[in-house]
């Protein structure tokens, strides 16, 4: 009976151990994941976030807009334009983690290789700040942070074209 009782906590004890064995491995995958993603260049990470961006914002009008094609582009554009995507970074700056900040700041001062088509150069910067933010979190499999900061630039646009709206009537 006794040695039951020391075989049973003995393999109580191997559980143990092998649950803090596996949750140190997941850690550390974990680590190296996100450290790979740290090392991918300002342009990847707006690469990534640049597709990863127009799904979302695709998504959205196609699920919120019961129009014709042109129009849905139209509403899609306003998201997109680098003037926008300078603004919501503006707008979100407060919201943003120090870690976020730095994705941010990385994109923005990233060497431009190529000229921006209908945007100025400092909105262009901005623009690849954010683009390469979304593809970090994208990479990074953040994706609740990812839908989070969506949800909040959706408001940001909207509350936008309210003012505009309101500014005009």
């Amino acid at each position: 009976m006794e040695e039951n009782k020391l075989e049973e906590n003995k393999l109580e004890e191997n559980k143990l151990e092998n649950n803090h064995i596996n949750n140190e491995l997941l850690r550390i995958v974990s680590d190296k994941l996100s450290k790979k993603t740290l090392m991918y260049s300002p342009a990847q990470l707006a690469y990534a976030g640049d597709a990863v961006y127009e799904l979302l914002v695709r998504s959205y009008v196609v699920n919120k807009q019961d129009t014709n094609v042109n129009k849905m582009h139209k509403i899609t554009v306003k998201f997109v334009k680098a003037k926008a995507q300078a603004y919501l970074v503006n707008m979100l700056e407060n919201e943003l983690t120090d870690n976020e900040k730095r994705i941010v700041k990385r994109g923005r001062n990233a060497k431009v290789t190529s000229s921006p088509k209908n945007a100025e150069l400092m909105d262009y910067r901005y623009a690849t700040g954010f683009e390469a933010l979304i593809g970090y979190l994208y990479l990074n499999n953040e994706m609740d942070r990812l839908m989070e900061l969506f949800n909040r630039i959706v408001e940001i646009l909207n509350e936008k074209d309210d003012n505009n709206e309101n500014n005009r009537g």
